[in-house]
């Protein structure tokens, strides 16, 4: 399993991305969409609307179960992927690419600092 190294990671398997101009972009691991099988709907949140870090805000739905994303940090939604409504199997394809779910302003960046690592990700999920 491929976890990229410029990446954060939440327990519940998001990941975030931070850009230098304070924005991130937030998506569902590769160990999540193989856990959950082809997508077949993805329900995102609004933008712009503020999240809290934990909070639910997209729900992902599969042949098999659907499953809550949660907001890996504070912030505002500022995008959502325009892709996923027709294509939503994109997540299963490229998760950390074009298969991103939603971009925030994060409100504040000391909190990516409680989120894991590749390698802390990788022991996380070797211990599941």
């Amino acid at each position: 399993m491929s976890i990229p190294s410029d990446l954060k990671f939440a327990p519940t398997h998001e990941w975030v991305r931070l850009h230098e101009d304070g924005t991130a972009t937030v998506g569902i691991t590769q160990y999540a969409q193989d856990h959950l099988g082809e997508l077949v709907y993805v329900e995102l949140p609004e933008a712009p609307r503020s999240l809290a870090a934990g909070e639910a805000c997209a729900v992902v739905e599969s042949t098999k179960a659907a499953s809550d994303v949660y907001a890996p940090v504070s912030g505002e939604v500022i995008e959502v992927n325009p892709e996923l409504g027709a294509a939503p199997q994109t997540v299963n394809e490229e998760p950390y690419d074009s298969g991103w779910l939603f971009r925030m302003r994060v409100s504040d960046a000391s909190q990516l600092d409680a989120l894991m690592d590749a390698q802390a990700y990788t022991e996380h999920v070797a211990a599941q």
